[in-house]
């Protein structure tokens, strides 16, 4: 890992902590069996925000067979966006799919929400 991506998986490493707990906290709420991510098991590098030419540093999650299962991604204004698929059935509501856990905000306001999807008739 070169020490640019070092420095900035330290500086965002409460964050991400908060992050992966906030999925954690939003999948119990959902009454489901998954496991969580860790954020220092997320794999990062950093890429150029074509806006802002700043370097974001960017996380992704995979299960045991190298798919991707989520990403995290900081940007340069302190903001995050992650993802963290979930890819089951409502277990209170089976019309509904879980799709993923998003999350969005700043170390300060973290927000998550389930993507949710009517299932097919």
């Amino acid at each position: 890992m070169s020490s640019a991506i070092e420095r900035q998986l330290w500086t965002h490493m409460e964050f991400g902590k908060l992050i992966c707990i906030e999925i954690s906290h939003r999948i119990q709420e959902l009454g489901i069996s998954l496991a969580v991510p860790s954020f220092t098991s997320a794999e990062f590098s950093l890429i150029t925000d074509p806006f802002t030419q700043q370097q974001n540093l960017i996380g992704y999650w995979f299960n045991p067979h190298r798919q991707k299962i989520g990403q995290v991604q900081f940007h340069s204004d302190g903001s995050c966006y992650a993802e963290y698929d979930v890819v089951q059935t409502h277990p209170s509501r089976p019309n509904l799919f879980i799709e993923a856990i998003t999350v969005w905000g700043n170390i300060d306001n973290i927000k998550t929400e389930a993507k949710l999807l009517e299932m097919p008739q």
